[in-house]
């Protein structure tokens, strides 16, 4: 079934439907894009399991979902000091080998370039 406005133009339910669509999802983006603006994404990243507080809670999390024993939760300590130690010594390595490809100047924009991404965690 069709429908005129008061415009005169011909709208039909269809035609109605996609509008709609269209419109909810520029709503969605909109409302999404001021909410992140906002802050909220700071809410969806987690501590890095890497670093020392992520490790801790890492840790605690796995020591309270999975019931691990004392001797357990050892070992996981243990397991994760030297996977964070590994990780670290991975980043260090590369950042190194990125160096040896840069400038004196291209150097300080990358260490920038690092230091505003570490700040937006």
């Amino acid at each position: 079934m069709t429908t005129y406005t008061s415009t005169g133009t011909l709208q039909s339910p269809k035609t109605q439907f996609v509008v709609t669509i269209v419109l909810v999802f520029l709503v969605g983006t909109v409302v999404g894009a001021l909410a992140m603006n906002l802050g909220a994404h700071k809410g969806l990243h987690r501590a890095a399991f890497w670093s020392d507080t992520g490790r801790e809670i890492s840790l605690h999390r796995l020591q309270k979902e999975l019931d691990l024993t004392p001797d357990q939760t050892d070992k996981l300590k243990s397991i994760l000091d030297d996977f964070s130690k590994y990780y670290q010594d991975v980043l260090a390595t590369g950042k190194g080998s990125i160096y040896k490809i840069l400038n004196e100047d291209q150097r300080r924009r990358f260490d920038r370039l690092l230091n505003d991404a570490q700040d937006k965690r």
